[in-house]
């Protein structure tokens, strides 16, 4: 079956940085465009970033562009999500996703979810 797992997050002060890793098995990595999404406690979960399966397109959430930066290494079958200068408001809990339909930034185009990551950025 399909398994998306992340690993990286953790604690970290406002200024810092974080990578976070999403491993992928059980599909063919490379014909999925990925993304990360977020959920933050009370809020609904939002996307993040997206990568389209070659990695040479991306696209980002105005909060964090300019600060994050997706990629993916389709032999690894990982895709990766690099956050720099972190503020307080990035904390919450981040899921990788596999995307099955076009809409980048809509959950509903998501068919394969991970378990999340938590990132919590201190003040």
């Amino acid at each position: 079956q399909v398994q998306l797992v992340e690993s990286g997050g953790g604690l970290v002060q406002a200024g810092g940085s974080l990578r976070l890793s999403c491993a992928a098995s059980g599909l063919t990595f490379s014909h999925y465009p990925m993304g990360w999404f977020r959920q933050a406690p009370g809020k609904e979960r939002e996307f993040v970033a997206g990568i389209n399966w070659s990695g040479d397109s991306t696209w980002y959430a105005d909060s964090v562009k300019g600060r994050f930066t997706i990629s993916r290494d389709n032999a690894k079958n990982t895709v990766y999500l690099q956050m720099n200068s972190l503020k307080p408001e990035d904390t919450a809990n981040y899921y990788c996703a596999a995307r099955v339909s076009s809409t980048y930034y809509s959950e509903k185009a998501y068919a394969y979810w991970g378990q999340g990551t938590q990132v919590t950025v201190s003040s």
